[in-house]
């Protein structure tokens, strides 16, 4: 078997990469369906921002918590418990499109907002652990990518498709169908790895999270790069629309033509990672970054809806490869005891600091135009990539000497060599 391809063969890999992916195309399902039931009930921008802060911004800061007090729990049944809840909080809101209640859709919205970021960080957990001593952890990681890029691209056109058929409460429905099946399917997965028990209560192991991190300059100047990033990143979606409608003069086709050429992108970008084995996770976190950077840079210019998508698909394929590869690099130097924590605040972060990049891009669209959005958005990235790379330059090998100390490394886990893979070599 191809070594891209060996993480199936590992025992529940198989059922958590599926759960992922109908996690994250239920999300854009949801998210999509929402938006539209919200806005045609109230007409309110003002309220679909409400919806935003419910289901991805408040999550944030809840979710660590709760992962904190789940991840000493078995994971194959942990996981099955948060689908089969968060199936019936989608038939509730099913039902909620009949009876509406805004306060109410918030509400759910919320609790399923903050047990999707859990279920992701439990999952990303469950496979460092499983992969990870058997040096597949990136190999893995890849796949998932893979499934990210498909459910990218699947969701909001599943959703559309759903919507304009049989309408919103249709796919509600149906969202909640398919994680009804997947909690059933990880209900009887076998092979899934547990992390290692902890006596401490879960308030001490939520703070042992975080002080892991601030203890780690390594780990630490990754996650704040990335958060920072992610505020640039998100910048242009929300006037993405008006890039396409006003700016380029491009109608609604052309707007689906920039969200195509983004996600084949992120195919062949995904499809880059699995391959690059051999470069340093920093190499591949700085270029794909850059890569960003670049296209909203000749998107901000972009004279044409052909140069947009051109510039585009470079941007997707930095997508495709930059995430993911921050969080293989930080899930190598992580404990077995503290993946889900610190996949937990790898999420988090994921969730909230969009919604700067959101308003940020808003204003400068309302101050001057949509390409304004896209020629911040291409400073702020290159911005976080030089000061990012002179944060590394001060540390000559920071891949060995931000390795854990010896009591918090157990014996049985490889310490990292120079390239950031398991050095195997035996001890001098």
């Amino acid at each position: 078997m191809r070594p891209s391809l060996r993480p199936l063969t590992v025992p529940g890999f198989r059922r958590l990469a599926a759960s992922y992916a109908i996690n994250d195309i239920g999300d854009m399902v949801a998210s999509v369906a929402l938006a539209i039931l919200v806005f045609d009930e109230t007409g309110d921008p003002l309220a679909t921002t409400a919806l935003f802060v419910a289901t991805r911004f408040v999550p944030a800061f809840l979710a660590p918590v709760l992962t904190a007090r789940m991840d000493q729990l078995a994971v194959g049944p942990t996981l099955s418990v948060i689908y089969a809840f968060e199936a019936v909080l989608f038939l509730g809101l099913a039902f909620l499109t009949e009876n509406f209640s805004l306060t109410l859709i918030l509400a759910v919205a919320l609790v399923d907002g903050v047990l999707s970021i859990v279920g992701r960080a439990l999952t990303r957990a469950s496979v460092a652990v499983m992969l990870e001593p058997i040096g597949l952890l990136r190999e893995g990681n890849a796949l998932f990518n893979l499934v990210f890029a498909g459910s990218t691209a699947a969701g909001p056109a599943l959703a559309g498709l759903l919507i304009a058929w049989q309408g919103v409460a249709a796919a509600l429905v149906l969202d909640a169908a398919s994680f009804a099946v997947i909690a059933v399917l990880l209900a009887f997965a076998k092979g899934l790895s547990a992390q290692r028990a902890d006596a401490g209560t879960w308030a001490a192991r939520f703070k042992a999270g975080f002080a892991w991190v601030r203890n780690r300059p390594y780990v630490r100047r990754l996650l704040l790069g990335q958060a920072a990033a992610f505020v640039f990143f998100a910048c242009v979606v929300p006037i993405e629309v008006i890039y396409a409608k006003e700016t380029l003069d491009a109608g609604n086709a052309g707007f689906g033509a920039l969200l195509s050429a983004w996600g084949i992108g992120i195919v062949v970008g995904s499809l880059v990672f699995a391959s690059a084995r051999r470069l340093p996770p920093l190499v591949l976190i700085g270029g794909s970054t850059l890569a960003i950077g670049a296209a909203y840079g000749g998107q901000a210019l972009a004279p044409t809806l052909l140069v947009a998508c051109a510039f585009g698909v470079i941007g997707g394929v930095g997508n495709g490869i930059q995430s993911v590869a921050v969080q293989t690099a930080i899930q190598l130097r992580t404990p077995d005891e503290l993946q889900a924590r610190v996949s937990g605040l790898f999420e988090s972060i994921a969730s909230a600091t969009p919604g700067l990049g959101f308003l940020l891009g808003g204003l400068l669209t309302a101050l001057f135009e949509p390409r304004a959005a896209f020629g911040v958005a291409a400073l702020g990235v290159v911005l976080v990539v030089i000061i990012g790379g002179i944060a590394f330059a001060r540390d000559p090998d920071p891949l060995i000497t931000d390795r854990p100390s010896e009591p918090e490394l157990p014996e049985e886990r490889v310490p990292l060599s120079a390239t950031g893979t398991r050095d195997h070599s035996p001890p001098r």
